[in-house]
């Protein structure tokens, strides 16, 4: 048994969606509370987390990849960090990765990162050790409390999938939705705020499947938690991400045409436009009713933005399918979206379907489809041209006195002034790119 050091630095790399994100940003608090420092950029940690991802293929073998670099590196310079694979790989692999990786210190699933501390007391002694447990909520009550904040902060309200969509891994390594109380929510909003952020985006794998009950006792869904959280008044603007078209409520149309801190954008996975393959995926939807959704949402926000997920090459997709998928995004005009091949996830159902689509062909779909995507994005950013809207302060530019932002719709602006990270700033956006649009400053931030 080879005992080290105890760590003095940190790193947590986190790939993935924006729950891993947060997750890695909560497992960071968590060790510095500990005494562990981040480490300097360009600087070797000693204690590296990889938070790892599982939705696309051969996740596994990248987490394995950086292993093998980060021994590489150890090696050269006569000094190995301690590595913790954590998050949704560490979940699916258990064990196994220790096995497969013996410089491996530590694995522990997204529910059970909360353990760290005293997994990182095991590892100095020189012993492995493996929680891929799921207690519901436990991880949150040992988290301590949030005291950083950039100007957006997300805040995870839900976790957990019920939907077993048959292409999906999310139920088997994030476990059944549950929804963190009511009261919590409030408390590390009302922390984030005071830490600096002006702008939180609610997160859930199906956030909208969030259930609560407010201060008096009465049953909330997540627009009843929306409109408790815009009455702070240091907190201006509200997201939530990642949306089911089953899980939404009249409520919850009703509060993008009512709470305007509510920011105009939805962000809502379709996945296919043909109906026998979201059948064959076991989404609770067709393609008719989720165009029906979107028109709800247009009805009350005129203005809002559209954002979905897509899936090109399920099992059995024939070419006429396809053009479905296709004829939706023309009729959608989404103002950004997301799309991916088909991945087969071991233990899944449409793993073992039959007709699987060739790589070519499915290259061949992603390709037009993205060109679809791409053009309807241009368009949105171009039809906002000459609009006045606020923009919230994120990051400096590349260039002296250049600041970027993000716009009520969730597009990158970027303009000259003299502002800071955190401002809102009252911009008219000019020329639109692809992927993010010129503003001019009309007024002076808006006080915090």
């Amino acid at each position: 048994m080879t005992t080290s050091p105890p760590p003095k630095t940190y790193r947590v790399k986190s790939f993935g969606c924006q729950m891993n994100v947060y997750d890695g940003e909560r497992m960071s608090e968590l060790l510095a509370s500990q005494g562990i420092a981040p480490a300097a950029d360009g600087e070797d940690a000693d204690l590296v987390v990889l938070n790892t991802c599982h939705i696309r293929e051969k996740a596994a073998d990248k987490v394995y990849s950086d292993i093998g670099r980060l021994v590489k590196a150890g090696d050269k310079v006569g000094k190995r960090p301690l590595i913790a694979v954590a998050g949704c790989v560490a979940q699916a692999e258990g064990e196994e990765i220790m096995a497969r990786a013996p410089a491996v210190s530590m694995v522990v699933g997204p529910q059970a990162y909360h353990r760290l501390p005293e997994m990182l007391e095991a590892a100095v002694r020189g012993e492995s050790t493996s929680d891929t447990d799921m207690p519901p909520i436990a991880k949150f009550d040992a988290l301590p409390a949030r005291r950083r904040s950039g100007p957006s902060a997300f805040l995870t309200v839900q976790e957990g999938c019920d939907k077993f969509c048959t292409y999906c891994v999310v139920p088997y390594t994030r476990g059944a939705e549950i929804s963190r109380p009511y009261n919590d929510l409030a408390a590390e909003a009302d922390r984030l705020v005071e830490a600096g952020a002006r702008e939180i985006t609610l997160l859930g794998q199906n956030v909208n499947a969030w259930t609560g009950e407010d201060p008096h006792g009465r049953p909330i869904g997540l627009d009843g938690l929306i409109r408790a959280l815009a009455e702070r008044p240091g907190l201006h603007r509200i997201r939530y991400t990642t949306s089911h078209p089953s899980d939404v409520t009249d409520g919850l149309i009703a509060a993008h045409g009512e709470i305007e801190k509510l920011m105009p954008f939805l962000h809502l996975p379709v996945q296919s436009g043909s109906d026998r393959v979201l059948k064959a995926m076991n989404r609770s939807h067709t393609a008719d009713e989720y165009l029906r959704l979107l028109d709800r949402f247009r009805a009350v926000r005129p203005d809002i933005a559209l954002s979905g997920d897509f899936i090109v090459g399920f099992p059995g997709e024939t070419e006429a399918e396809f053009i479905d998928t296709l004829r939706l995004v023309d009729a959608v005009g989404y103002a950004q979206a997301f799309s991916f091949k088909y991945s087969p996830r071991p233990g899944t159902p449409a793993a073992t379907m039959e007709d699987q689509v060739s790589p070519e062909v499915m290259d061949e779909r992603l390709q037009r489809l993205q060109a679809a995507l791409n053009r309807d994005q241009l368009a949105f950013n171009r039809a906002t041209q000459g609009r006045r809207c606020t923009v919230l302060v994120e990051r400096h530019g590349k260039k002296p006195g250049q600041w970027l932002g993000k716009s009520p719709w969730l597009q990158s602006v970027w303009f000259e002034g003299d502002h800071a990270i955190g401002d809102l700033v009252e911009v008219e956006l000019l020329e639109a790119g692809p992927n993010s649009l010129e503003g001019r400053v009309l007024q002076q931030p808006v006080p915090a």
